[in-house]
C-alpha cells in the first residue's frame, strides 16, 4: 500500500503533456480543375488517389510547426483522363510543453496532424464544391499507422552496416 502511495505521488508530480494551438494556417494551394478547362462532357466516373506527407520543424524551445502535405489526384474511370488536381499543404504553430524527448516525434507527426485534420478535411471538401465537383470528404487518416509505415520504411532503406 505505501509503494502504491509513493506511485500515486510520483505520477502527480511529473508535469502533465501540454500542446497548444497557436495557429494553423494555408501554406499553399492550388486547384486545378482540368475537366471544365478541357470542356468535358458525359458521364465521369472519378477515380480519386490522396497522397499525404507529414512534416514536423522546430521553431523554438517549446514551439513546433507541423504540415500535413496533400495531393489529391481524380481521374476519369473510364479513360484515365484528368478531372483535377489538388495540392495543399495545410500547416499548424503548436506549443508543446512537458513530452519527453524520445515520445516528441510520434507525439509531432501523430497527434499534431490528427488536431489539424477535422480543418483540411473541410478545406478539401468546401474546394471541390467551390469547384464544380461534389464536396469530396476525406477519409479519417490513420496517423499512427503512417508513422509506422513512414518508420518501417526509412528502416529498410538504411544500408545494413556489415564490416
Amino acid at each position: 500500500m505505501a509503494e502504491e502511495a509513493k506511485t500515486e505521488g510520483a505520477a502527480e508530480a511529473a508535469p502533465q503533456p501540454k500542446m497548444q494551438i497557436l495557429g494553423q494556417m494555408i501554406r499553399d494551394m492550388s486547384f486545378e480543375n482540368v475537366a471544365v478547362q478541357k470542356g468535358v462532357q458525359g458521364q465521369i466516373d472519378p477515380d480519386i488517389n490522396v497522397q499525404v506527407n507529414l512534416d514536423a520543424k522546430k521553431r523554438s524551445e517549446t514551439q513546433y510547426e507541423v504540415s500535413i502535405k496533400c495531393v489529391i489526384n481524380s481521374k476519369n474511370k473510364a479513360d484515365e483522363a484528368q478531372i483535377f488536381l489538388l495540392e495543399i499543404d495545410y500547416a499548424g504553430v503548436f506549443q508543446i510543453e512537458n513530452v519527453p524527448e524520445e515520445q516528441l516525434h510520434p507525439f509531432l507527426l501523430i497527434e499534431c496532424p490528427r488536431m489539424l485534420f477535422p480543418f483540411l478535411r473541410r478545406i478539401v471538401s468546401d474546394v471541390t464544391r467551390d469547384g464544380g465537383f461534389p464536396p469530396l470528404n476525406l477519409e479519417t487518416i490513420d496517423f499512427v499507422a503512417l508513422y509506422r509505415n513512414e518508420i518501417a520504411r526509412r528502416m529498410a532503406a538504411e544500408p545494413t552496416g556489415t564490416a
